[in-house]
């Protein structure tokens, strides 16, 4: 088996991010896409929660759900996406935790993300939704980048609160 032990190219963030406006086009959906790392614990909550048998079928029926690998460790930074970085620092979340979400429609418009307002007026990243505040921010761009509606919105925001708990 020649060539078995080849490395093979990790693709860029805006190799994924093109595949997936495109299949996002073809299907009618929007772009959910994930910036996570493998050491992230609250990475694999926010996948196992959308990856959960009673509401996966609402994510996959209107979003490209797709990931870009950040913030690696130094054993795993060949594991990244280039170009991922750059867009945390272009939306002001390089330095925020991680997971950081961002909703494209099909044509790489941004119009919905991870972001809530505090009090003081900042902008904090609520990463995988647990809290009370933090899944109802989550379903309030949900409700406005899908065609879920109320009831399975509902599923997901008592699965996510799950992650509370956990």
């Amino acid at each position: 088996m020649a060539g078995a032990n080849a490395q093979t190219k990790v693709p860029t963030a805006d190799e994924i991010l093109q595949a997936a406006y495109k299949q996002a086009a073809e299907q009618n959906k929007n772009v959910l896409v994930i910036f996570h790392a493998s050491w992230c614990g609250w990475c694999r909550k926010m996948d196992a929660s959308i990856n959960n048998p009673d509401c996966k079928k609402y994510f996959d029926d209107n979003y490209v759900v797709t990931h870009l690998t950040v913030h690696e460790n130094d054993d795993k930074k060949k594991d990244e996406n280039a170009g991922a970085d750059e867009i945390l620092k272009k939306i002001n979340a390089f330095e925020e935790g991680i997971p950081v979400w961002l909703v494209y429609d099909k044509n790489g418009k941004l119009i919905g993300d991870s972001f809530i307002k505090a009090a003081d007026g900042k902008k904090t990243n609520i990463g995988c939704p647990a809290s009370e505040e933090e899944v109802a921010a989550f379903i309030k761009v949900l409700k406005a980048t899908s065609s879920i509606n109320d009831k399975r919105l509902a599923v997901i925001a008592t699965v996510f609160r799950k992650n509370e708990r956990h």
